[in-house]
C-alpha cells in the first residue's frame, strides 16, 4: 500500500474527533457517536481509495453509514488503491459523555483479505507490547504470564500494571493480580487504546487481559502489529446464532487467533486521534476563536514507522471537511 496514505487516515480521524469534541462532557453518547460517524464517512469522500468497511457501525440494516460492506473512498483513477477498511469512530462513546480519558477514534487499513472481519460478539484478550512477545499465551494461566512478563521486563511483579474493563467477569482476573501483589488498572471502555498502551514504554501498562469486544480486537491488534508486540485472541459466541456465524467464516469454535490470524501479512496501516487523553495521546484542546489542537499517531506494519502528529486546525478554512 501507498506509504502516503497514512496521513490521508489521520485526517479521517482527525475529523471524527473534531465532530466528537462538540459533545464532550454533555451526556450524550449516542450524539457524540453519531456525530464522529458523520464526520468520518464525510472525510472519506476526499480520500483517493477504493475501500470497503470490514468492521465498522454494524450490518447494513443496523448502520446508516460506515456499515459492513460499504463501499467508500473517491477513487479518481484505475490504479487507486484497493483496501479493506476497519473503523471504530469513536472507542469510548460514554467516555465522552462523561468527559474521562481514552476515547479515540481509529482507522485500520490493509489490502483486501488481510484483515480478520470479526463479527460483532466478544473476545477474551491477552495484549503485551514487544518485550512480552513470545513470552505470554492466552492459554496459560495469568500468573504464569505475569510472572513470565516481569521476568523478561526485569522488572519486580509488584511493579508490574495489568489493565482490563471493570466488569464483573473479570473478578477471576482481579483476584489473581491481587495475589501476586502487581498493579491493577481497571477501566470503564476504551480498550483499544489500553491495548495499544502497552506497546509504549512511558504508558506504564505492561499487559491488557480479559473479554471485550471483537471488532475492537482486530483494530488494536492492527496497531500493536504496527508497534512490534503481541495479542491473541479467542471469540466468545454467546448463542447459536453467533457460532453459525463464525463458523461461516471458516472458523473453529474456540479457536486460538494469534496476531497473524487477525492481521494478515505486513502491510496494515493504522491511525489514532484522541478525542480525550489516553495514556500516549493527548485529547482534543480548544485554542482562541476557531482553533482547535489534536494529537494523532499514524503507523506503518510493513517498517514499523511510527509518528506522532500535532495538528492546529482552524475550522472556518475546513467547514467543507467539519461540519
Amino acid at each position: 500500500m501507498d506509504k502516503n496514505l497514512a496521513m490521508d487516515l489521520v485526517r479521517v480521524t482527525e475529523v471524527a474527533t473534531i465532530r466528537a469534541a462538540e459533545y464532550l462532557g454533555k451526556g450524550d453518547k449516542n450524539a457524540a457517536d453519531g456525530a464522529a460517524v458523520e464526520g468520518m464517512r464525510r472525510m472519506f469522500d476526499h480520500i483517493d481509495v477504493e475501500g470497503t468497511i470490514v468492521i465498522g457501525e454494524g450490518e447494513m440494516d443496523e448502520a446508516p453509514m460506515l456499515y459492513i460492506g460499504e463501499v467508500v473512498g473517491n477513487p479518481t483513477s484505475h490504479n487507486s488503491e484497493k483496501i479493506d477498511i476497519a473503523v471504530d469512530p469513536l472507542d469510548g462513546t460514554s467516555l465522552v459523555a462523561t468527559l474521562k480519558d481514552q476515547a479515540i477514534a481509529v482507522i485500520a487499513v490493509a489490502p483486501q483479505g488481510k484483515m480478520l472481519h470479526a463479527p460483532d460478539m466478544y473476545m477474551d484478550k491477552i495484549c503485551v507490547g514487544p518485550k512480552g512477545k513470545g513470552v505470554v499465551h492466552l492459554d496459560l494461566p495469568l500468573d504464569h504470564n505475569i510472572i513470565a512478563l516481569a521476568k523478561v521486563l526485569d522488572k519486580p511483579v509488584e511493579e508490574i500494571t495489568v489493565v482490563m474493563l471493570e466488569r464483573e467477569r473479570h473478578q477471576k482476573h482481579i483476584d489473581v493480580c491481587r495475589r501476586l501483589g502487581c498493579r491493577i488498572k481497571l477501566i470503564s471502555d476504551g480498550d483499544i487504546s489500553t491495548a495499544i498502551a502497552t506497546c509504549f514504554d512511558e504508558s506504564d501498562i505492561d499487559m491488557m487481559v480479559g473479554s471485550g469486544g471483537a471488532p475492537e480486537g482486530v483494530l488494536a491488534a492492527a496497531a500493536v502489529k504496527c508497534l512490534g508486540g503481541d495479542f491473541q485472541g479467542r471469540l466468545l459466541p454467546e448463542d447459536d446464532a453467533q457460532k453459525e456465524r463464525m463458523l461461516s467464516m471458516g472458523l473453529e469454535l474456540d479457536q486460538l487467533l494469534s496476531l497473524d490470524d487477525l492481521i494478515h501479512g505486513d502491510e496494515v496501516q493504522f491511525a489514532a486521534t484522541a478525542v480525550t487523553d489516553t495514556d500516549f495521546l493527548k485529547g482534543i484542546r480548544f485554542g482562541e476563536g476557531d482553533t482547535i489542537y489534536t494529537q494523532s499517531v499514524a503507523m506503518r506494519s510493513e517498517t514499523q514507522t511510527v509518528r506522532f502528529i500535532n495538528t492546529t486546525h482552524h475550522l472556518k478554512k475546513k467547514e467543507q471537511y467539519i461540519m
